[in-house]
């Protein structure tokens, strides 16, 4: 039995609406998004036009700064929309698909045979690149970097988060011949598994990787927390990420030589009537799933799970590295006295302001609510009891918004993305938008290292 890691710190959200191990089929999408905005600080290069005909695999748009790494296209059909918004900023290209689904073939070699650099050089013109992402800072990874490590979460412990192992089912090869692949680009692959798995796991039986066992509530489930617990991220070091659905995708295109990021997604939330799995391909459309959602009031359509993912709408589309839709309600209601009528004994409260704590295997219908305005930084302690990383939460904030650049890479701006502090934004009573904070931290440390690179080298 491999060594536990313990992780104390941290708060499991209860909630009603988790998926049931079913998968069920949807109709076909009317379109699908690939949208330049789920690639942190990316500035695109649109390659098409509206009206043209591409395949699944061909790129859609480029990193302006690394022409290299492109972005294609989830499905084969006609580009029906480039979608702007401020300053003609990319939003979104969106594709109608069509009937028969056609790839960009290309020929399947022998990965043994392969050297490090035909790998990345295969996986940038595929566009499966932006399957990799790096710490610090989440950005899609560069293909110039040699990282210390790469690391694999196999559990989501965000809340309805989906079940890894259901998600994988008979997908062992490809995901066997992902990391396979993996191996190529680093000498190290850790794999996080929590101890509630069992031995018939098929993560389990994963060859090629050190596998490291989590104990604990969320975040023990994020990749940060077990990068954090398992080698700390220091100055100048880089690890990459990769979710273990994306890492199906890259073995399938270097079994089958098709850009195939068809996936299996949860549908869940207490809106939904028959939460289950869907297969599904990123950037659908989730217009296709009004049948299983409930008609009464107002709700809030979220590519992701409810902590950090995007509210998109009943018509929005399904984002690139989300497995997740969630709907919950949109809670715009007003109620009376608030926070101070007596009846509120059935809310759920953290710091025990009711008595949910006297109920901990209760589920609750949470909506989108946040019961209150943005008000003064309180110091209450909330931040340090979620977060299982040893940091200063709120002092790392407070630099952020003073500006405070050696005062971030001291108090560990390296180590976290939103993710990582997505609790501390939920405990918060001081309604403190702790997760787009972090991020203008994060862009003000990339400008800083953008302006660092002499002119020449740009």
């Amino acid at each position: 039995m491999l060594n536990v890691i313990p992780i104390r710190k941290g708060h499991t959200i209860s909630l009603k609406g988790a998926a049931e191990k079913i998968l069920s089929r949807l109709p076909p999408p009317a379109s699908y998004a690939l949208k330049p905005g789920d690639f942190p600080h990316l500035t695109p290069r649109l390659l098409v036009g509206e009206g043209d005909r591409v395949l699944a695999g061909a790129p859609l748009f480029v990193d302006k700064y690394r022409p290299a790494i492109r972005y294609a296209s989830p499905v084969s059909g006609t580009v029906s929309a480039i979608v702007r918004g401020d300053r003609r900023r990319l939003l979104s290209v969106i594709v109608t698909p069509s009937y028969e689904q056609e790839y960009v073939q290309r020929p399947v070699a022998d990965l043994s045979a392969l050297a490090r650099e035909e790998v990345v050089a295969l996986l940038l013109e595929s566009g499966a690149w932006p399957f990799i992402r790096q710490r610090p800072f989440g950005t899609v990874a560069d293909p110039a970097d040699y990282p210390k490590a790469i690391f694999i979460s196999g559990f989501d412990t965000a809340p309805l988060a989906p079940d890894a192992d259901f998600t994988l089912t008979g997908e062992t090869l490809a995901f066997q011949k992902g990391i396979d692949v993996l191996h190529k680009l680093a000498d190290r692959l850790y794999l996080g598994l929590h101890d509630e798995m069992g031995a018939t796991s098929i993560l389990q039986h994963i060859k090629g990787v050190e596998k490291k066992i989590f104990r604990g509530p969320h975040p023990s489930g994020n990749v940060g927390v077990q990068i954090h617990h398992i080698s700390p991220l220091n100055k100048g070091e880089k690890v990459w990420t990769v979710d273990p659905q994306h890492i199906v995708s890259l073995g399938r295109l270097f079994l089958q030589g098709v850009y195939d990021v068809s996936k299996v997604i949860a549908l869940t939330g207490s809106e939904v009537k028959r939460p289950r799995y869907f297969r599904m391909r990123s950037g659908a459309s989730l217009s296709t799933i009004a049948g299983y959602v409930h008609t009464a009031g107002r709700r809030r359509y979220i590519s992701g799970n409810v902590l950090t993912g995007t509210n998109v709408g009943p018509d929005g589309h399904l984002g690139f590295y989300d497995n997740a839709i969630t709907v919950i309600p949109e809670g715009d209601q007003y109620e009376f006295l608030g926070w101070a009528n007596p009846l509120r004994l059935h809310r759920y409260s953290v710091s025990r302001s009711y008595l949910s704590w006297m109920f901990p295997h209760r589920k609750y219908a949470l909506d989108a609510n946040i019961n209150g305005g943005e008000r003064a930084f309180v110091l209450t302690g909330l931040y340090e009891k979620v977060l299982p990383m040893d940091i200063l939460p709120v002092y790392l904030l407070k630099a952020i918004l003073a500006g405070d650049v050696d005062k971030m890479e001291q108090l560990g701006i390296y180590e976290v993305i939103e993710e990582d502090l997505a609790l501390c934004e939920f405990v918060c009573p001081s309604k403190i938008p702790v997760q787009a904070i972090l991020r203008k931290g994060i862009a003000l440390m990339l400008n800083e290292e953008q302006e660092a690179i002499p002119l020449t080298t740009r």
